[in-house]
C-alpha cells in the first residue's frame, strides 16, 4: 500500500472511486473534482494497492471553524495557511473496506495537518459513523445546520491539536 497526493491526471480514477462510495445526491462530480484538484491537489491523499486506487481522503484548509455546504462547491475558499483542515470525503472501494485503508489515510491526514501547524481537522459524518471517527480523537459537536449536503443529516466532528 502506498499513499501519495493527487495530480490532475488522477481525476478519472478519483471520480470513479467517489461514484462507488457515495450515492448520486452526495457524490462530487468530475467537474467539482477538477476544480478542487486545480486548487488543492496536495490536500487529496490517495491510497494505492499497486496501481489501483482503493481509498482517498480530500478536503481543503481554511480559517473557517465549521464545514459548510459552500465549501464543497467553491474550491477558491481554500487557504493554504488556514487553521483547519477540512475533510470532505473519506472514500474506500467496497472490497477494501474493513481492512484499515480509511484508518491509514485518516491517521496520515491528521499527521499532515499537525505537521503543517493547523489547529485541527474537521469533518462531517452520518450518525452511525460517529464511533468510528471518535477512535481517531474526533469529538462530536452534534448535528450541523451548516451542511445539508445531499439532503442528509450530518454531525460535525472536530479533532483539535491545541487550544483555540
Amino acid at each position: 500500500m502506498n499513499i501519495r497526493t493527487a495530480t490532475i491526471e488522477d481525476l478519472n480514477i478519483i471520480t470513479a472511486v467517489e461514484k462507488e462510495c457515495f450515492p448520486p445526491n452526495e457524490a462530487a462530480t468530475a467537474k467539482e473534482f477538477k476544480e478542487r484538484l486545480k486548487v488543492y491537489a496536495d490536500h487529496f491523499w490517495l491510497l494505492f494497492d499497486g496501481d489501483r486506487l482503493v481509498s482517498f481522503v480530500d478536503g481543503f484548509a481554511t480559517d473557517e471553524r465549521d464545514l459548510t455546504d459552500r465549501m464543497y462547491e467553491d474550491a477558491s475558499m481554500h487557504d493554504e495557511y488556514g487553521a483547519w483542515q477540512m475533510i470532505f470525503g473519506v472514500n474506500t472501494i467496497p472490497e477494501y473496506r474493513r481492512k484499515g485503508c480509511a484508518g491509514m489515510l485518516i491517521k496520515h491526514v491528521i499527521s499532515e495537518a499537525d505537521r503543517q501547524g493547523r489547529d485541527g481537522v474537521v469533518l462531517t459524518c452520518k450518525k452511525e459513523l460517529i464511533p468510528y471517527y471518535s477512535r481517531f480523537g474526533f469529538v462530536n459537536e452534534g448535528v450541523t445546520l451548516k451542511s445539508l449536503h445531499g439532503g442528509v443529516t450530518w454531525h460535525q466532528m472536530r479533532l483539535t491539536f491545541k487550544p483555540v
